[in-house]
């Protein structure tokens, strides 16, 4: 069982695709599909159903998959631990981070980062946070800088964390905006502008309107805070928005309710992190002002 066919087989599962896993690993089709018939022969079973046109684990397949990664994991975590001693700080590092953070966090980290660390290869994706935490478990990145989740499954770590205080905010021509002490009853006659169902933002939002037994009426929904602000801004609702992001072109209501979200950087339990992935984690704890250990 080497290393070579555990990594076909779980591209293929994690890319549902026969084609597009061979892309990533950089193989011919053909090839790729050896891999997986060299392991199916060597455990004496087959591990994906090729009877349906969508990918299909077997039950001997569902049973290797998590034994797959963790042994994925601990080959990765020999070559971190012998690469520990040395003092040069290089090579590739794959992070994901969220469109906010991307925005309004993540140029501070990256131009220190790249001025101390010229050898280090960043790669990096942006993606909304629920959609960043199934690529961590699929290992497609070292670091991810997302919202926490309250219900973040238990394989993520979190390396630091810190908070991101928020607002209510209103455009300045919008009805509310008149108001001298607005309240969330005022605010629930008026649709509300927020991210999706899914976020961590939303339940907090639609949290205090449960326990006040008032209604919410989320419209349009989009999970872009810079779309958000700007509909906020012409008066199509109120919203609630980070509060690095409240400017001239929306107004501050004082609810009376302080609300914020926590910020962080999660990686995979069991899974070490690199020498470049641990510098640039205490690059962000300077910048944010948090200091978590890890």
């Amino acid at each position: 069982m080497d290393a070579h066919s555990l990594k076909a087989f779980l591209t293929i599962v994690d890319q549902g695709s026969f084609s597009e896993a061979a892309d990533i690993l950089h193989l011919t089709q053909p090839a790729i599909s050896k891999r997986l018939a060299a392991l199916e022969n060597q455990l004496g079973s087959p591990l994906i159903d090729r009877s349906h046109r969508q990918i299909r684990l077997t039950d001997a397949g569902a049973r290797l998959l998590p034994h797959a990664r963790k042994i994925l994991d601990e080959i990765h975590n020999a070559r971190m631990a012998l690469s520990a001693d040395s003092a040069t700080v290089e090579g590739e590092l794959q992070i994901i981070a969220s469109h906010h953070i991307g925005l309004h966090h993540l140029p501070n980290w990256l131009r220190r980062f790249n001025r101390d660390y010229p050898g280090v290869s960043l790669s990096l994706q942006f993606m909304e946070s629920d959609v960043a935490y199934e690529q961590m478990r699929k290992r497609n990145a070292e670091l991810a800088f997302v919202t926490l989740s309250d219900s973040m499954a238990s394989h993520f770590v979190v390396y630091d964390q810190w908070s991101d205080p928020m607002a209510f905010v209103v455009g300045p021509e919008h009805f509310l905006a008149g108001l001298d002490s607005p309240t969330l009853k005022d605010l629930a006659s008026h649709p509300a502008l927020l991210p999706d169902t899914t976020t961590a933002t939303f339940r907090v939002v639609s949290r205090l309107f449960l326990e006040a037994n008032l209604p919410l009426h989320p419209q349009m929904p989009t999970n872009y805070l810079e779309t958000i602000k700007m509909m906020t801004s012409v008066g199509l609702g109120w919203s609630v928005l980070p509060l690095n992001m409240v400017d001239d072109s929306v107004r501050r209501l004082d609810v009376g309710f302080p609300v914020t979200r926590v910020l962080g950087a999660v990686g995979l339990t069991g899974r070490q992190l690199s020498g470049a992935a641990r510098a640039l984690i205490e690059i962000v704890k300077v910048e944010e002002g948090s200091f978590h250990g890890i």
